[in-house]
Order: C-alpha cells, then sequence, then structure tokens
C-alpha cells in the first residue's frame, strides 16, 4: 500500500533534520522547468494567479528567480502544514522514516510527485493554479494540464513496485485532481473521509490525513484492510458510513 498525501504551503528550512540520505525526486527536470517559467511572472501576476499578499508574491518570485541556488531539504522535514503537524515527522526514528520512503507519497504542483526523502527547494506553486508555462497563464489553462497523466503514470509504477497495488488517498481534492481518473482500474484506491459526528471540519480533517499517515508508518502496515483500525486522537472507522472504496472515521 502507499499512502498518499498533499504538501503544504507552510515550509520549514531550519530544524534539525536527522541524519539520513536525500534521493533525487524523479521529476526534478520537471520543477526546474516550471520554476523558470514562474520565475518570469512577477510579483504582480504570482499575486494574481496566487492570490496572495504583495509580501509573499515577493517572496516566491524571489525563489523561483533564484531557484537553482535554494536551499534543498527532504520533503517530508520541509512541509510543514496541518497534515504535517498531524504527521509529527520530527518524532519518527530510522527505521519509520525508512519505510515512509517506500510508502508514503506527496502530490506537488512544482515536483508532481515526492518520496519523503526526496530533497525539495522552497516554493509555493499549487496544483489548482490557473497556469502553465508556454500556455499564456489565462483561461482553461491549469497546471494539472501541464502534468497531464506523467504524476499518474509515475504513482502507478511505484505501486506496482511496492506490490500491493493499492493507494489509500489521504490527499486534498485539488491534489488528487492531478491523477484522478487516470491510474490503472487495477489499482484498489480507498479515500478517507474524517468528520466530526457528522460534520467535516477541513482543519481537523487535515491533521487527521497525517494522523493516519505516521499510524500507517508508526505500525508498518502494508495491507490497506487493516488500516480500518487506525484510532488516534479518538479517530474510529465506521462501517455503516463506509464503503468499499470511501471509508468514514468519526470522532
Amino acid at each position: 500500500m502507499i499512502a498518499v498525501i498533499s504538501p503544504a504551503k507552510t515550509l520549514d528550512y531550519k530544524s534539525p533534520l536527522p541524519a539520513l540520505h536525500p534521493t533525487r525526486p524523479h521529476f526534478a527536470e520537471e520543477a526546474d522547468t516550471l520554476a523558470a517559467a514562474a520565475a518570469q511572472l512577477g510579483e504582480d501576476k504570482l499575486a494574481s494567479l496566487m492570490r496572495i499578499s504583495p509580501a509573499l508574491a515577493t517572496l516566491n518570485a524571489d525563489r523561483f528567480r533564484n531557484f537553482a541556488e535554494g536551499p534543498e531539504r527532504p520533503a517530508l522535514f520541509a512541509f510543514a502544514g496541518d497534515v504535517y503537524t498531524g504527521l509529527e515527522a520530527k518524532t519518527l526514528d530510522e527505521p519509520a522514516v525508512l519505510f515512509a520512503q517506500d510508502h508514503l507519497r506527496m502530490l506537488s504542483g512544482l515536483y508532481g510527485l515526492l518520496r519523503p526523502l526526496d530533497a525539495m527547494r522552497p516554493y509555493r506553486l499549487e496544483m489548482g493554479t490557473r497556469w502553465a508555462p508556454h500556455k499564456g497563464g489565462s483561461g482553461s489553462d491549469k497546471l494539472t494540464d501541464w502534468w497531464g497523466d506523467r504524476i499518474a503514470k509515475r504513482l502507478a509504477d511505484e505501486v506496482e513496485a511496492e506490490g500491493s497495488g493499492a493507494i489509500l488517498n489521504l490527499a486534498s481534492q485539488e491534489y488528487w485532481h492531478a491523477v484522478d481518473g487516470k491510474l490503472p482500474p487495477a489499482i484498489r484506491i480507498i479515500a478517507v473521509d474524517f468528520r466530526e459526528g457528522d460534520r467535516f471540519i477541513s482543519f481537523h480533517a487535515k491533521r487527521a490525513r497525517g494522523a493516519m499517515a505516521r499510524w500507517m508508518i508508526e505500525h508498518g502496515i502494508t495491507d490497506t484492510d487493516a488500516m480500518r483500525g487506525f484510532d488516534s486522537d479518538g479517530y474510529a472507522f465506521d462501517a455503516e458510513a463506509s464503503t468499499p472504496t470511501q471509508w468514514r472515521f468519526v470522532r
């Protein structure tokens, strides 16, 4: 089983790192291409496309312009949003991180698909951005169109190599859209829905996705059905509200 999560807007390039060797992202060249194209947009265009403040637009324009010289950090320890608060990667031991390297993937607007130890440079480029290189950056042009089926093919190859034929989808809809409908039908895909009673609360759901990824890693789980036993933070599997492809956990 491979669990798939979203990236985060918040980054951490300062805290101490474990002594583990970083790996090279499969789509490193594509990331360079996207960064070079985004560097040509300028602050005002970035602010408009990403709906961010002028200060954040300046920060990310600088990141893209100086992308090749930017610091590198393993993706698992670079992302720091709500999902990664739930995952608590900094407290994982080395065997757990190495298990994650084989069984956890992060979707990314810039890097496509990342393994936990893949070295990434700081960036902000959401998968839902209505922009693509060489296409004018308006109208129907989308970053997902630029990626096409490349991310899905890579993910399918990694699922085949891993051997289970199963994906646990813990990603947001925005990021899952990059592979939705493009994966081979033979792959078993389980999407997970987290609820507070009968309510969906985004903040709690994000942390729960990270907590479930951590639970999988800590317990070394490779069997998708075993994930029904997830019970961190008071969550429990709701069999009546679940289907074979959509599981619900409630607290």
